[in-house]
């Protein structure tokens, strides 16, 4: 853990540490820990900090012009520092294809998720005729909850005016989104937005578009294995959680996550570094940073500004 000057809090989540300075500005450090089933597994994930943060830092760069960000900078590979923000306790979570929890969810027999329609004779992977946006609570504790757009305004989470202007960013990052995708010849499946404000504006905060927040599939040969019905090649974290499940890990009360052997850290530690040469069309160059030269840099910068 970090000691930054003018350090007013400090908030440690699964993945990622959080420094609020002199409660105006954040410092995020995105490590190499690594989740799923809502577990921190028991070692870190080389360079993995480094690919989210830097993914993330392209998408915020991309999409600025759509809705102001919280990010300012981003001085080390795996840390941005951007602007504090009240954030609104709800996920924007958009899907443009009916495929995981959504897919889970028409299988089970229902055509409505988070008060949102489905359409009937839909297959696992299909594209929705127009994306869809299906909410959730933002939980600190536990998993976040699916919500409607009704209950979010009934309920006074988000006022009706803003939650309309959240939805009109969420529909136009996504566009954005698929779009760069599409270059890459990649699908932008779906993804999840937070907002945040300082006054009355609006800012989008957090991560986007990376593979913890967002599912891809490859664009070559989706419709021909759709056809057919055949599983989409899929380009997200699931590969990590399809490890565990084969190896009889889920997260429930009395299993064990299995043997993280160096091969399989390595494994994994790989598969990130493709992703991230896949999503930002750009080569991985690895870095290291250690905490005592994170620690020197931040504090220099932090008393910069001061």
């Amino acid at each position: 853990m970090l000691q930054l000057p003018n350090q007013t809090k400090f908030y440690k989540g699964k993945v990622r540490d959080v420094y609020t300075i002199a409660d105006k500005y954040m410092v995020m450090v995105v490590s190499d820990r690594i989740s799923a089933f809502d577990v921190v597994l028991p070692r870190p994930i080389p360079y993995k900090g480094q690919v989210l943060n830097q993914i993330a830092a392209q998408f915020l760069e991309a999409t600025k012009d759509i809705v102001p960000n919280w990010m300012t900078s981003v001085p080390l590979p795996n840390v941005t520092i951007g602007k504090m923000c009240d954030t609104y306790p709800v996920e924007m979570v958009v899907r443009g294809f009916l495929t995981g929890h959504a897919w889970r969810t028409y299988k089970s027999g229902k055509r409505e998720l988070c008060g949102v329609p489905m359409p009937e004779g839909m297959k696992e992977n299909d594209r929705f005729p127009t994306p869809i946006i299906t909410p959730t609570t933002k939980a600190h504790e536990g998993h976040d909850e699916d919500i409607s757009r009704e209950e979010i305004i009934k309920q006074g989470l988000v006022p009706a005016k803003e939650y309309e202007q959240l939805e009109k960013y969420t529909l136009a990052l996504f566009a954005r989104g698929q779009q760069i995708a599409k270059e890459r010849g990649l699908i932008l499946v779906d993804t999840k937005y937070e907002f945040g404000k300082i006054g009355d504006t609006i800012y989008l905060i957090d991560e986007i578009h990376t593979p913890d927040s967002s599912r891809y599939f490859y664009l070559d040969g989706y419709e021909d294995r759709q056809s057919k019905g055949e599983p989409q090649r899929q380009l997200s974290k699931e590969f990590v959680r399809e490890w565990l499940m084969d190896n009889g890990f889920q997260g429930k009360d009395g299993q064990q996550v299995p043997e993280m052997t160096e091969e399989v850290v390595k494994g994994i530690s790989d598969r990130y570094i493709e992703l991230y040469e896949h999503v930002t069309g750009k080569k991985f160059v690895k870095k290291e940073v250690s905490e005592a030269d994170m620690q020197k840099k931040l504090t220099e910068i932090i008393n910069s500004v001061a």
